[in-house]
């Protein structure tokens, strides 16, 4: 799993990019963005777009000093499904 950071006052765009090594002929056909724990004032999702080899999701707020869990499932054209997952520490920068 792949630790990134957040300033609690960011907006940002973070990326799961399903084709490298994955996909194959295959393509996305369905993402959701989901975040660990939701709580009053932490980070929420405000925008998630995907293509035929990529889900992003763009995120905002959240308390300084916590870690979030930001999972990515999606679902391929071929009915395939997997999640992959991303820890979000916030921290005043």
């Amino acid at each position: 799993m792949t630790l990134v950071l957040k300033d609690p006052g960011a907006k940002l765009d973070y990326l799961v990019d399903w084709g490298a090594d994955y996909l194959g002929e295959d393509v996305v056909a369905a993402s959701h963005w989901a975040i660990s724990p939701e709580e009053e004032g932490g980070v929420a999702i405000v925008g998630e777009t995907f293509d035929d080899a990529s889900a992003t999701v763009t995120v905002a707020g959240g308390v300084a000093g916590r870690r979030y869990r930001l999972s990515n499932r999606v679902t391929t054209s071929s009915g395939r499904v997997d999640e992959r997952s991303l820890l979000l520490r916030v921290e005043e920068r």
